[in-house]
């Protein structure tokens, strides 16, 4: 009998090979994967389906529209937990400004990818239970 998924993703990545990359990591660990190319693709999903997570490239096009991919998910009703991710190596470091979680993905760390992605939805969990304790006190 089949697992049920742990949760469901959004991976919002410009690069296909990243994407397909951290797609199959994900879905080898439990996860439901949905991607995006763009970022006004991935804002069109956003539409359709709940998302337990949004993970949006360090620069899909731009690193304006990652933030503003990821401000738009955290507006939805259902809260999803938000992260750039940067599968990219380089020098390039966030910007100071920004106040989302940076998950690094590169050869030596699945075990890290997959251990931040737990942290996330874990913690959008308890945040979920904090805001319904609040709204029924």
């Amino acid at each position: 009998m089949p697992q049920p998924p742990l949760a469901r993703v959004l991976l919002a990545d410009d690069d296909l090979a990243s994407r397909l990359t951290v797609k199959t990591i994900l879905c080898t660990a439990g996860y439901t994967v949905d991607c995006a190319a763009t970022s006004f693709e991935a804002m069109g999903r956003l539409e359709d389906f709940e998302y337990q997570l949004v993970l949006a490239d360090f620069q899909p096009e731009s690193e304006d529209a990652a933030l503003g991919l990821l401000a738009y998910a955290r507006q939805k009703d259902y809260h999803p937990a938000t992260a750039r991710i940067s599968s990219r190596l380089s020098n390039e470091s966030p910007s100071p400004q920004s106040d989302f979680s940076v998950v690094s993905v590169t050869d030596d760390t699945v075990s890290h990818l997959l251990e931040r992605v737990a942290d996330l939805i874990s913690h959008r969990a308890d945040r979920q239970m904090l805001r319904a304790a609040r709204q029924a006190a």
